[in-house]
């Protein structure tokens, strides 16, 4: 049991699961693109343990990803969006997911 488990927080990432979930819920009255918000949704999706495959890689997670694989998703997002050759419906949505994860790894204050 994590020390954050103990404290009745689970937490996803470096943000607690609630804030990763209300978040979520929030991405349709964002209106972003709709690309992005899919994007994000699905990595939010992911993160809280809800999909199988993960949103870039399709690597698969056991409930909820630790940190290491949240980041792996976060680096394979970067080469992608690197990728000069990426459509820009596919840019759009591997934002959203880079977005998405960046904020549930702390590695951004902006929520996707």
């Amino acid at each position: 049991m994590t020390t954050n488990e103990r404290q009745g927080e689970q937490r996803i990432g470096v943000r607690v699961h609630e804030d990763v979930a209300f978040v979520f819920k929030g991405l349709a009255a964002r209106r972003a693109a709709p690309e992005f918000s899919s994007g994000a949704a699905a990595a939010y999706e992911w993160a809280m343990g809800h999909a199988e495959r993960s949103p870039v890689t399709g690597a698969g997670a056991d409930g909820i990803p630790g940190l290491r694989l949240l980041t792996a998703e976060v680096d394979a997002a970067v080469v992608q969006l690197d990728d000069p050759t990426l459509q820009a419906g596919k840019r759009d949505y591997v934002r959203g997911v880079h977005d998405a994860l960046a904020w549930v790894c702390g590695y951004s204050d902006h929520v996707a």
